[in-house]
């Protein structure tokens, strides 16, 4: 196993269940905007890949014929059967596995999503290329990441990987619409969300080397002062608080691809 793929199981057997019942990443306006952005109707079949507890899964299983999610954290799918039986969704199913080694036949689904991914992957061009191969000529791919604004990546990207070591890189938008390019994919369509939260919150549910929640707390509250992250940090209320630019990038798989 890979040192890095170790990180990553290591990382959200941890985050598991404070993940999943996470305010922020159970917003459900949030949820209902990647669903609604990804045109999903009553005939669609849906993959999620790195589903972790599969709140996404869920709110497409409420509009789609059936939805998968696949992780490969079993702590994550654990979470994610709990929230289905909690609340009764028979149209979903789960399975444990890797996002460039998709398990599922050529042109099996008809959406195939991520969301919080990207950021996590060494070679999210080979996960997008796995997506666009599992997904059907005239389906639609689709991606929800952190999207920083170039100028401020290095930073964000250095305070996210002292927060958690699994993280490895938040692609610009412009990148992010290059990979779409390379897996030959058509240019996607962008919408946008701040994912808004409170630092201590977010320091809660992570689970930092020895020493680096501190510096991190450090370089948020430096970066009120000039916006360095890009994340409107600002105090509210004795507490730093901030919004993770998320960009949801959709593309239709070409009929003849």
């Amino acid at each position: 196993m890979s040192s890095h793929r170790s990180r990553i199981l290591d990382q959200f057997t941890r985050q598991a269940v404070s993940f999943a019942s996470a305010a922020p990443i159970r917003n459900e306006e949030a949820l209902k905007l990647i669903v609604q952005t990804a045109d999903t109707g009553p005939e669609d079949t849906v993959l999620d890949v790195a589903c972790g507890p599969g709140l996404l899964v869920s709110a497409f299983a409420r509009v789609a014929r059936h939805a998968t999610g696949i992780d490969i954290t079993p702590a994550m799918l654990e979470q994610a059967r709990k929230a289905q039986q909690e609340q009764g969704l028979a149209n979903v199913s789960w399975q444990q596995g890797d996002v460039t080694q998709l398990p599922y036949p050529d042109a099996h689904f008809s959406i195939v999503s991520s969301r919080f991914v990207f950021h996590h992957l060494e070679e999210p061009l080979a996960a997008l290329k796995e997506m666009k191969r599992v997904c059907k000529p005239g389906g639609r791919v689709v991606v929800a990441d952190m999207a920083p604004a170039a100028e401020k990546a290095d930073a964000l990207n250095a305070a996210e990987r002292l927060r958690d070591p699994s993280h490895v890189r938040a692609l610009p938008e412009d990148e992010l619409c290059a990979l779409f390019a390379e897996a030959g994919l058509p240019s996607p369509q962008v919408s946008y969300y701040r994912l808004e939260s409170e630092l201590e919150e977010l320091l809660s549910r992570s689970f930092p080397n020895e020493g680096d929640a501190n510096r991190l707390r450090k370089i948020f509250a430096d970066s009120i002062a000039d916006d360095a992250l890009g994340l409107n940090t600002r105090w509210e209320n004795g507490k730093i608080h901030y919004g993770f630019p998320v960009a949801i990038l959709v593309a239709g798989k070409a009929v003849s691809n």
